[in-house]
C-alpha cells in the first residue's frame, strides 16, 4: 500500500494548483453551461496537464537523480513556492472573489472551441510552472518506483476537476458565484500547499 501516499500527494496538490480563478477554469465552466463540446474541451484541458506533468516528473527525476545538490536546490525551490502559493491561497480566502462566466455570444464550433481551450491552456505561463516545475521537482523527489503513483494522482486529480466543471456545470456554477464558497476553498488549498511544502523542506535538508 506504499502506492497510497504518493498517489494522494500527486492528487491533492494537482488540485490545489488547478482549482482557481482564471480564464481556462472559466472557459470550461461557460461551456458546461452551454452544453457545447464540453468532452472535447474537458479532454484537451486535462490530457495538456497530463502531458506537462509527466514531462516535468520524468525529466527532472532524471536529471535530479544524476545530481544531488541540483535535487535539494529544487526540493527548496519548491517548498518556498509552495509557501508563498498557499500564503496567497489564505490571503485569498480574507477576500474572496467570485468566478463569472460570460454565457453571451454565437456558439463555436468544435474546432474553435479547442483552439480557444488550447490557447487557454497552453498560453498561460503559470501553466508550465505548475506542472513541469512545482510538479516535477514534487514528483521527482518520490522513490523512482512510486513516481508513476505520484502522476496518477495528479492526471485523475485533472481529470476529476475539468471533469466536475465541464458536466457539472449546472450544478456548481451557482456555488461558484460564491465568495464564502471560495473562502473555504482558499482555505483548504492553503493547508495542502503549507503541507505539502514541509515534505519538500524534509527532502531538501534529508529530514527524517
Amino acid at each position: 500500500m506504499t502506492f497510497i501516499a504518493p498517489t494522494m500527494q500527486g492528487f491533492s496538490l494537482g488540485l490545489g494548483l488547478i482549482v482557481a480563478i482564471g480564464a481556462q477554469n472559466a472557459f470550461v465552466l461557460r461551456q458546461g453551461l452551454r452544453r457545447e463540446h464540453v468532452a472535447s474541451v474537458v479532454l484537451l484541458c486535462a490530457l495538456a496537464d497530463a502531458i506537462l506533468i509527466s514531462a516535468g516528473v520524468f525529466g527532472l527525476a532524471k536529471a535530479l537523480g544524476e545530481l544531488d545538490w541540483l535535487a535539494k536546490g529544487m526540493a527548496l525551490a519548491g517548498a518556498i513556492f509552495l509557501i508563498i502559493y498557499g500564503w496567497r491561497a489564505f490571503a485569498r480566502a480574507t477576500a474572496p472573489q467570485k468566478l463569472t462566466v460570460d454565457q453571451t455570444g454565437a456558439p463555436l464550433s468544435r474546432g474553435a472551441a479547442l483552439l480557444q481551450a488550447a490557447a487557454f491552456t497552453l498560453l498561460n505561463p503559470h501553466v508550465y510552472l505548475d506542472t513541469v516545475m512545482l510538479m516535477g521537482t514534487a514528483g521527482a523527489q518520490q522513490p523512482p518506483a512510486l513516481q508513476v503513483w505520484f502522476v496518477t494522482g495528479a492526471c485523475v486529480a485533472s481529470f476529476v476537476w475539468f471533469g466536475a466543471l465541464g458536466f457539472g456545470a449546472r450544478w456548481l456554477a451557482p456555488l461558484f458565484t460564491k465568495p464564502a464558497a471560495w473562502r473555504v476553498l482558499d482555505a483548504v488549498i492553503g493547508v495542502v500547499m503549507w503541507s505539502l511544502a514541509v515534505l519538500l523542506l524534509r527532502h531538501a535538508f534529508n529530514a527524517p
